[in-house]
């Protein structure tokens, strides 16, 4: 078995926890995420345990330990141990009785082996101990040093257990396989048989599973897949990924960070901002970038704010097939920084009611079109002769 070094599995929070339980005789390891995290060389921000100690014992082992403890699901087998700070899941080894497709059924295990069958893919199916030492039940370091996702098992079996795999699966390829890494032919077709079973998940997790995958540098294969599975139009119906790829390209080449919100925006789709349930200011901005796909960067600036402006114009030239303009940018931030020199009181009493309203509206175009030269008093001689 290999040996694992990372600074937050020697960290002393992350020991204490193994200490915590295997101080007691339980088996204890580090699992999931940080584990695979660590062996492809990306941030760990989470270290989550297992453990076949159940949680109400964990829970009074911190006590004793002067740790506080959080049932955090506890009928899940979860408790949390805060250290340093810091809150650790710790979840008893679980065997799965029964499915829905959305949540299961299970009870406690002894064994690390029942625990990694339940698991969804094979790279989150590795254990490292308080030592350093991996334990790999299902070979998924093999898939991990081949940047593989790959169902543990029966693919059908596992996505039934949970519809949500089937994003998940995209995801996992968007983020942690290289761009031209195939998709496993047994899991695609698994997906694209059970097209179903995805109405029944609810708005808030496919929201938060999308915009996961779509955080990813760059998701428009996995995307693509997607769409050839049938997944995309069951979860995003009216979806189209045509215009992803150019929009990642003016990103990457621009420097700008991936943005889920502006990718959501330039697939479109029927009602994504209430399938997916996102926050008023997220689904403001899909709304504003997809109502303005303006070619006047000045305007787009003066009328939505730089940020706004720069993501409507982004996902303008994407559709559109064309690169920004080079000045496009520094024309946005210019028009932001305007302000309309003309007021209503200026217009009185000449103009009232409605005619007032034409007069500015009238105005404001003009000098937008100027380049927002025209001053207050070049506008107000316009309204006269």
């Amino acid at each position: 078995m290999s040996k694992l070094e990372a600074d937050w599995l020697a960290a002393e929070p992350t020991q204490r926890v193994f200490s915590l339980l295997a101080d007691a005789g339980h088996a204890v390891y580090a699992v999931g995420g940080c584990v695979r995290n660590a062996l492809l060389g990306e941030q760990v921000n989470d270290v989550d345990f297992a453990t076949d100690a159940q949680p109400e014992h964990v829970l009074e082992l911190a006590k004793a330990a002067g740790l506080k403890g959080v049932p955090t699901g506890i009928l899940h087998g979860t408790a949390s141990v805060i250290v340093g700070g810091a809150m650790h899941e710790v979840t008893t080894f679980r065997k799965d009785v029964a499915t829905d497709g959305r949540r299961a059924v299970v009870e406690f295990s002894d064994r690390m082996e029942d625990d990694a069958q339940r698991r969804d893919f094979t790279m989150n199916a590795l254990y490292v101990d308080a030592e350093g030492v991996v334990h790999d039940p299902l070979g998924g370091r093999a898939d991990i040093e081949a940047r593989r996702v790959r169902f543990i098992g029966d693919p059908e079996a596992r996505i039934r257990e949970d519809y949500l795999r089937s994003l998940r699966y995209f995801r996992f390829h968007a983020w942690y396989c290289g761009s031209g890494e195939g998709f496993d032919v047994e899991a695609i077709a698994a997906i694209a048989a059970n097209l179903d079973g995805l109405n029944g998940l609810s708005r808030e997790r496919v929201g938060s599973e999308l915009k996961r995958l779509l955080s990813a540098p760059d998701p428009a294969q996995a995307v693509a897949a997607m769409r050839s599975s049938g997944v995309l139009a069951a979860v995003l119906p009216g979806a189209s990924d045509a215009a992803l790829g150019p929009l990642i390209a003016l990103e990457q080449g621009l420097g700008f960070a991936a943005d889920p919100i502006r990718r959501l925006a330039v697939m479109g789709g029927d009602g994504v901002v209430g399938r997916l349930n996102l926050s008023r200011r997220e689904a403001k901005r899909i709304r504003i970038i997809q109502g303005h796909f303006v070619t006047d960067p000045g305007e787009a600036g003066y009328r939505l704010g730089v940020v706004d402006a720069r993501d409507a114009m982004l996902v303008a030239s994407a559709v559109a097939g064309r690169p920004l303009p080079p000045e496009a940018l520094e024309l946005i931030e210019h028009g932001a920084a305007q302000a309309f020199p003309v007021k209503a009181e200026d217009l009185s009493p000449n103009f009232r009611g409605p005619a007032l309203g034409r007069a500015l509206d009238g105005l404001e175009r003009k000098w937008i079109a100027s380049g927002f030269e025209l001053d207050r008093e070049e506008l107000l001689a316009l309204t006269k002769g």
